[in-house]
């Protein structure tokens, strides 16, 4: 799929009506869908810019965008949940996520994260995605291929178990860690082990003893810095003259994101200072 220029066969295309409703097409030469409001000819869409609008064949109008990337990831098939995009935001900003970065994953899940993921490293760098159920890899699989339109190949899918994982099967140390399961306390030793000094490790978990196990056994490990926890809200607002207000609806919690830095091997963390209790 391009991601500029006028539209072309084989473009994932968004139709939002005027209610705001979302329908996506594949546009094919001669092809057709149809709504509640008449079909939609392919061909009358093939060939123009991107936020144009097109009529069905009952006079309804239809606007014409690509879809990004947070439209596919909202849209695709998944097996497991994903990472929303308020959170993967949060996880390339907060984890710095740089071109030409080494990224180890685990688990893949849908593959949200890794499209993410490949995109912020670039051609130069490398995502290396383990996923312990077959079905999952398969899901990430598909929805990573059909958004990059094949296999990236700077991307290495693996089906296995990160606790068992060691610095000789990924070609050596890796630059950030990224994980996403339901017992992370139990891979810190291999994160410790792959992560260079310095390196990021980030963690995402749904719940509070899971982010309770996590923060005090990255504390026990004595190789990390002091971890930081925190979980992002988004709200939007619904802005029409005097009834602007926040709109009833809102993402609140999905997961609590954990962060934390590799030390130096044999260094002691400081012990963080807390305020005495009065």
């Amino acid at each position: 799929m391009a991601y500029s220029g006028p539209f072309q066969p084989g473009d994932r295309v968004q139709l939002t009506d005027a209610k705001r409703r979302h329908f996506t097409i594949i546009l094919e030469a001669g092809g057709q869908y149809f709504t509640h409001k008449g079909a939609i000819n392919h061909d009358e869409i093939i060939g123009k810019d991107e936020g144009s609008v097109v009529q069905s064949t009952h006079g309804a109008d239809y606007l014409c965008f690509r879809h990004l990337m947070v439209d596919h990831v909202l849209s695709m098939p998944r097996g497991a949940a994903v990472i929303y995009p308020k959170d993967s935001a949060q996880i390339l900003v907060e984890g710095d996520i740089f071109p030409g970065a080494k990224v180890l994953e685990a688990g893949a899940g849908s593959g949200a994260l890794s499209m993410s993921l490949l995109r912020a490293v670039g051609e130069h760098g490398q995502v290396i995605s383990y996923e312990i159920r077959e079905d999952h890899l398969a899901f990430a699989k598909d929805n990573v291929e059909e958004y990059f339109s094949g296999m990236p190949k700077n991307w290495s899918p693996r089906l296995g178990d990160l606790k068992k994982v060691t610095q000789e099967d990924l070609g050596g140390p890796v630059d950030r860690v990224i994980l996403d399961m339901l017992e992370p306390w139990e891979c810190l030793n291999v994160v410790r082990d792959v992560l260079i000094p310095g390196g990021v490790f980030m963690t995402y978990v749904a719940t509070v003893p899971q982010l309770m196990k996590v923060m005090e056994g990255i504390r026990e490990t004595q190789s990390f810095t002091e971890p930081r926890a925190w979980e992002s809200l988004v709200r939007e607002w619904k802005v029409e003259g005097l009834a602007t207000r926040p709109e009833h609806r809102m993402n609140a919690h999905t997961a609590f994101l954990i962060w934390a830095r590799r030390l130096a091997d044999g260094v002691t963390p400081p012990r963080p200072q807390r305020r005495a209790r009065r």
